[in-house]
């Protein structure tokens, strides 16, 4: 079967994209130390999470792996290649397998997916990935990976402690990990919406031409036509935006918990959190240039904002409902708040009221 992305090419550009990090690779008796720290932090993360929150994982303990750049990287194609598995079938099945045109289509579209994960693996610090729990790779499902490159040179250069700084970085992947294994229809949800963002995915000239017209709009009248997507959102066809609404609410939501629960959890013996916390935000707001431009077209700053964003909601919620209000969010599906409630939570609070 031909495949609509040429995932070796993939591959090989973000590994070369990925050398020209800033920091270096440490030393490997710095990653001996690096893995030790992480065990221990993940199963500590775990218990505050669980105090914290309430959740807690249907699939026992968790396991945590520190990986270098060109590891991350790997783990990472091999998720794209089975959330886009159904697109890629589709796309072959359409296309013209003996022409020039798609084999071009795939070039492109690696070498685009390439960049992509190669900038990213210099920034990521930690991530749970909730696409590999299939019967495959056994050994690889359910896992919290570290980025130790990323790590080991992000407390270098503000001198962060070791030990408290990955307990606090444990914190917010192992919370990823209790939403999607602790809450029973989350991930079955969160993919159903991504299979239906791709079913309608039917790139053309005319669209994207309509998502220069919407472009150039929104810099008319002073927007960011980026904000809250990428250029792959403002390519989606009208079918698509109910999906891409309550998907983008919904991790929102998701990246806006984890960040609260990273701060809240445990803060008693996080004596720097409040730091880590100022350092890192900083750091998503210090993009300018060219990896602004590439953040924002790609969708990377979509998703930094939804954690601003899912934050803002939480703390609104929770001074007009209650602490525990939130947790009806994680009662259906139908409980979650799309992205125009994510903006406006006193319409989500509504919709939630218990009936009199």
């Amino acid at each position: 079967m031909s495949q609509s992305v040429d995932w070796d090419l993939a591959q090989r550009v973000a590994v070369r994209v990925s050398h020209k990090s800033p920091y270096p690779v440490p030393r490997w008796r710095e990653i001996a130390t690096m893995v030790d720290d992480f065990r221990e932090a993940t199963s500590r993360a775990e218990v505050l999470v669980g105090e914290a929150t309430g959740l807690a994982s249907a699939n026992g303990r968790a396991r945590s792996r520190v990986v270098d750049r060109s590891e991350w990287i790997q783990v990472n194609i091999a998720s794209f290649q089975r959330l886009l598995r159904p697109l890629s079938e589709r796309l072959a099945e359409g296309g013209d397998d003996s022409g020039v045109k798609l084999e071009m289509t795939r070039k492109i579209a690696g070498a685009q997916v390439g960049v992509l994960l190669g900038w990213m693996s210099t920034r990521v610090l930690g991530q749970y990935d909730l696409l590999i729990i299939e019967d495959d790779n056994p050994e690889l499902q359910d896992m919290v990976y570290y980025v130790g490159p990323n790590v080991a040179g992000l407390e270098r250069r503000h001198g962060f402690p070791h030990q408290e700084f990955r307990l606090w970085l444990a914190l917010h992947e192992v919370t990823h990990r209790a939403q999607f294994t602790g809450i029973p229809w989350l991930r079955s949800h969160f993919l159903s919406l991504v299979e239906d963002v791709l079913d309608v995915v039917e790139p053309d000239a005319k669209r994207l031409m309509e998502a220069v017209r919407k472009i150039l709009e929104a810099r008319r009248a002073g927007e960011d036509p980026f904000r809250f997507g990428g250029l792959s959102t403002l390519l989606a066809p009208a079918e698509q935006q109910e999906s891409l609404e309550k998907l983008t609410g919904m991790m929102s939501l998701l990246e806006g918990h984890g960040d609260v629960t990273m701060d809240r959890a445990g803060a008693d013996q996080l004596p720097e959190a409040a730091r880590f916390g100022r350092v890192l935000r900083a750091r998503r707001r210090s993009a300018r240039g060219f990896t602004r431009i590439f953040t924002q077209v790609s969708g990377i700053e979509a998703k930094l904002n939804q954690y601003q964003a899912g934050e803002d909601f939480i703390e609104e919620v929770e001074r007009h409902s209650g602490m525990d209000f939130v947790d009806r969010a994680w009662r259906g599906p139908e409980c979650l708040p799309t992205m125009s409630e994510i903006r406006e939570p006193e319409s989500w609070i509504a919709r939630m009221q218990d009936p009199a």
